[in-house]
């Protein structure tokens, strides 16, 4: 009863399961950026990137530096270094250039993939886009 006023305080300072960061087109942030919430960006990141989450690089979006994520969606274009735990989604328009490692990885026909990449959590075989079209078409 008398505690009540801090446990709800204490719940205001941890982020909703329902949060996400947007960097709309038309906006540039550079340096490093922290988040414990989904992010989206439409407009333009130049710098490092952590999240405990997913991040969403929308259609008109760019990033360019070293990012290390749970997920991710590429529609827009990424270059650099990208970690990603678990699964990395590469839509149709997506332009990606750099390192890779990911757990799973999903791109689509059409998409542009120069990448040098590592996959999975045990045993890793670094391989170019390349070669992964050229084993995934056999």
């Amino acid at each position: 009863m008398f505690n009540s006023n801090k446990k709800q305080e204490a719940t205001n300072n941890l982020p909703s399961s329902g949060a996400l960061n947007s960097l709309v087109q038309g906006t540039t942030v550079e340096g490093t950026i922290r988040t414990e919430s989904d992010i989206r960006v439409d407009g333009t990141i130049k710098g490092d990137l952590t999240c405990t989450a997913k991040l969403i690089i929308g259609p008109t979006g760019f990033v360019e530096g070293k990012v290390k994520c749970v997920n991710a969606i590429i529609e827009g274009r990424f270059e650099g270094v990208l970690h990603v735990e678990d699964l990395l989604n590469v839509r149709e328009a997506a332009n990606v250039v750099g390192d890779i490692n990911c757990g799973k990885l999903m791109v689509a026909t059409g998409a542009i993939f120069n990448v040098s990449c590592d996959m999975g959590k045990t045993g890793t075989i670094k391989k170019s886009a390349n070669q992964m079209v050229a084993d995934s078409i056999k």
